[in-house]
């Protein structure tokens, strides 16, 4: 018999099976078998025990012999996450405090985004059962189903990780899972300057808007880093202040505030019952006496709850929104607005202006680089369109004169500083 490894870490979770003897059916048979002879034991049951039965299985079978040490390694490291991991052969990328997101396109194409680059990883599912296995456990952990009948699952794990899952019959290429990770470490505003998202001047700017009460947007592409940009702005609210935080799925960390109250949207369960979404959240909100109002993303009828809670004195509230620039934001704002309540546009773009004071625009670069394109603030109505006054701009820098309106920075002992 070859040599038994007892450590863990010996087991690369890059290896992949290539030409193995063993199919995926026989593959599921050993996990089966070795989970039932540790079940039977009765016994809590240590790493090092369930390595020891994983390689007596595989050491001892018929075909040990026609894999090489290589081989025989991955197998078991295989095994050992589907039977100690609760993410199977994710597990080992779940733990990597590089990656950011993990993209699974059926059970042979897995990819990473890295330091902001995609990459595709060299292992791959033994089959799409298995794939749909570990879908349906993640949808049973937060007491959701996955099926045909219920294709499509958006859940938060326990580390706070968002995960979105579609079943294979509506996905042509397999069951799809797309996991965004949560990182360990609360990005602050040194690190934004040090990733080079802003300067140290728009860092100080921006930080004064916040603490003045400024009412800001920030509005992007899919991974532009605007909810990384809202939690960093978060971080210079005032710690006396009462704070309350909408989510769709609870991503922000804002530790220097202690009267802070922390509500998240809930999905319906399986009979369709039971859902709370971010209309209802923001409304509530209004009641709980807040000095400001974080709403993560606002992407339906929620906007025209939003725009009218800015509009009743919770000064220095924010949010985000998915859009190309700022302009295209405020149209979609008015579009997104319509959904909930028709009222007429002008009457809409009116309650956009006095809402919101600063548009912040943030895109990802091709390098996987984040940066802030450009800065505005929402200067009231003009025949009929909102007029904006451009502060910054990426390329172009600081413009024209700055803020026109000063009064919430001379209200709160702020010099301003721009350029």
């Amino acid at each position: 018999m070859e040599a038994k490894v007892k450590n863990t870490s010996k087991y690369s979770g890059d290896m992949k099976l290539k030409k193995s003897p063993y199919e995926a059916e026989d593959i599921r048979k050993m996990i089966s078998e070795i989970r039932i002879l540790l079940t039977d034991s009765g016994k809590t049951i240590s790493d090092e025990t369930v390595l020891e039965a994983i390689e007596e299985h595989i050491f001892s079978g018929v075909k040990s012999g026609c894999c090489n040490h290589r081989e025989n390694i991955a197998l078991i490291h295989r095994i050992f996450l589907s039977l100690r991991k609760e993410m199977d052969i994710l597990q080992p990328y779940i733990d990597d405090t590089t990656i950011s997101e993990i993209m699974v396109n059926g059970k042979d194409n897995v990819f990473v985004e890295r330091k902001g680059k995609i990459e595709r990883l060299p292992v791959s599912f033994d089959s799409t059962e298995d794939l749909e296995e570990l879908i349906r456990r993640i949808a049973a952990a937060v007491r959701r189903e996955i099926n045909e009948l219920n294709p499509i699952v958006d859940a938060r794990l326990s580390d706070g990780s968002r995960v979105n899952a579609v079943y294979k019959n509506v996905a042509l290429n397999g069951p799809i899972l797309t996991i965004r990770k949560f990182p360990d470490k609360v990005m602050t505003m040194e690190d934004l300057i040090e990733n080079e998202t802003l300067s140290p001047e728009l860092a100080t700017f921006l930080a004064k808007l916040v603490k003045a009460g400024y009412n800001c947007f920030v509005c992007g592409g899919t991974s532009s880093g605007k909810t990384t940009l809202l939690n960093v702005l978060s971080q210079e609210i005032p710690s006396w202040e009462r704070v309350v935080v909408i989510e769709d799925s609870a991503e922000l960390q804002i530790e220097q505030v202690d009267n802070i109250v922390r509500m998240e949207c809930r999905s319906a369960n399986v009979q369709g019952k039971g859902q709370v979404d971010m209309s209802q959240l923001v409304k509530a909100s209004l009641r709980m006496r807040p000095d400001r109002i974080i709403v993560g993303e606002v992407r339906g009828a929620e906007t025209e709850a939003l725009l009218n809670a800015l509009n009743t004195g919770h000064s220095g509230s924010m949010s985000t929104g998915h859009a190309n620039s700022i302009d295209g934001m405020l149209k979609r704002l008015e579009a997104l607005y319509m959904q909930a309540a028709d009222f007429p546009v002008d009457a809409i773009r009116s309650q956009i202006t006095e809402g919101i004071d600063i548009m912040i625009h943030m895109s990802r670069m091709r390098n996987g680089s984040r940066k802030i394109m450009e800065i505005a603030e929402l200067n009231g109505i003009e025949d009929g369109r909102i007029v904006l006054n451009r502060i910054f701009d990426h390329e172009a820098g600081w413009m024209g004169d700055g803020l026109i309106h000063k009064e919430k920075l001379r209200l709160a002992g702020l010099e301003e500083e721009e350029g």
